[in-house]
């Protein structure tokens, strides 16, 4: 499964500590807002960060201890990172695991192993290994051709999912073909012409789509977060609902198969697992993400350890800390680009002065359609006061050229 390397990128950094002898030093390979608040969760618990990225600015850099400019995909800059922390860690699932491998080799610590990172990256190994630990999964098969989307249409009935195996986020790499005549405009659009790796999945008539983020200890011991409902648009997450709204019995069922996937995948850290619910009242898993996740941002605020703290934990060898909430209800939305512009947030003033609202602002250099950058969480005795507060203050900030 890993790519075998050559064994003298092994010595080309010595497996020593450049930190001081009292701080952790926790490396984060991704400079993103995901690795910008596991910082600031590290921070907090005393840590130094390094943080690994492949352009000199990135919102997580201004927190770290030491910025490193390199392509994480290269043995040798993970190496590099590797050498000046104590353990290091991921933003995102897109490292090669061949090239994490390397530092297992080389005897240092990574957290969540390489092997857990291509369980998961590769969705169809995913979904093999959820499917063999006997958790609920949508059907799924290999696609070589159009023709194979095609019979398994005519076998599941329409539509499906047309999914890359690899690298996609956000709807990115996905396509819903709801008729033969939909394939081969799917299949040319999901790159599968010019030979990326896709699959298919049968449609899920669902609900409600639930999350559950679910820290794992270095020693297997488990914390898990409330379940919360995420709403998406365009397959992109705008609202997540803390705690879910749905009934108790229902919520058990997530939380217990939330659990076994990220046991079943050898996790440790915080792991982002984003379900259905369908009308037949049953749970299927929809995909698991390896790592701190979009649908636990309201952790921060409406529980008593974050799920960036727990992941810090988590990877330290640090016991874990409690996730119950301290209100009733919370609410968070995200602060979404339109177009291509500065990421200077406009209105940002305005929301501020809404009683109740936690602002997040990434920092990021430019927006993009769809582009997350930055989020409002409220807490609430209700899910739709907690909502009211949110939206207020979310509705007040735009990124791009100015209102008139």
């Amino acid at each position: 499964m890993y790519e075998t390397y050559d064994r003298e990128i092994l010595q080309l950094v010595e497996p020593t500590r450049l930190a001081s002898a009292i701080n952790p030093r926790l490396g984060i390979v991704g400079g993103g807002q995901l690795a910008k608040m596991t910082a600031l969760a590290g921070l907090q618990l005393g840590c130094d960060v390094v943080v690994l990225e492949r352009n000199n600015y990135s919102p997580a850099a201004n927190l770290a201890s030491h910025s490193l400019v390199g392509d994480w995909d290269q043995p040798e800059a993970l190496l590099r990172l590797a050498s000046q922390v104590d353990v290091v860690t991921l933003e995102n699932e897109f490292v090669e695991a061949g090239s994490l491998r390397t530092l297992e080799e080389a005897g240092y610590p990574l957290y969540p192993t390489a092997r857990s990172i291509a369980l998961v990256q590769d969705k169809w190994v995913q979904k093999q290994t959820l499917d063999a630990a006997g958790l609920p999964v949508p059907s799924f098969a290999r696609v070589a051709s159009v023709a194979e989307v095609e019979q398994a249409g005519s076998e599941w009935g329409w539509p499906l999912l047309l999914k890359a195996r690899r690298n996609a986020y956000d709807g990115k790499g996905n396509a819903t073909v709801r008729s033969a005549a939909e394939a081969a405009g799917a299949w040319q659009k999901l790159g599968g012409d010019r030979g990326r790796e896709l699959y298919v999945e049968q449609f899920c008539d669902f609900t409600a789509e639930l999350a559950v983020i679910v820290t794992r200890g270095r020693d297997g011991a488990s914390a898990c977060y409330p379940v919360v409902e995420t709403v998406q648009r365009d397959h992109i997450c705008h609202v997540v609902r803390a705690p879910a709204p749905v009934p108790a019995e229902v919520a058990a069922r997530a939380a217990d198969v939330a659990q076994r996937a990220v046991a079943a995948v050898g996790a440790v850290g915080s792991f982002g697992v984003e379900m259905f619910l369908t009308r037949a009242g049953e749970i299927v898993i929809n995909e698991l993400a390896p790592r701190v996740h979009n649908s636990g941002h309201y952790t921060i605020e409406a529980c008593l350890c974050s799920q960036f703290e727990n992941h810090v934990r988590a990877v330290l060898g640090w016991p874990l800390g409690a996730t119950a909430m301290v209100a009733p209800a919370a609410v968070m939305i995200n602060l979404l680009g339109t177009a291509k512009a500065p990421g200077h947030p406009h209105g940002l003033e305005r929301a501020l002065a809404v009683p109740g609202a936690h602002i997040h602002i990434y920092g990021k250099a430019m927006s993009g359609a769809g582009r997350k950058m930055g989020h409002v969480t409220a807490l609430g005795t209700t899910l739709e006061e907690a909502f009211a507060t949110a939206q207020r203050a979310a509705s007040l900030i735009h990124f791009g050229n100015p209102k008139p």
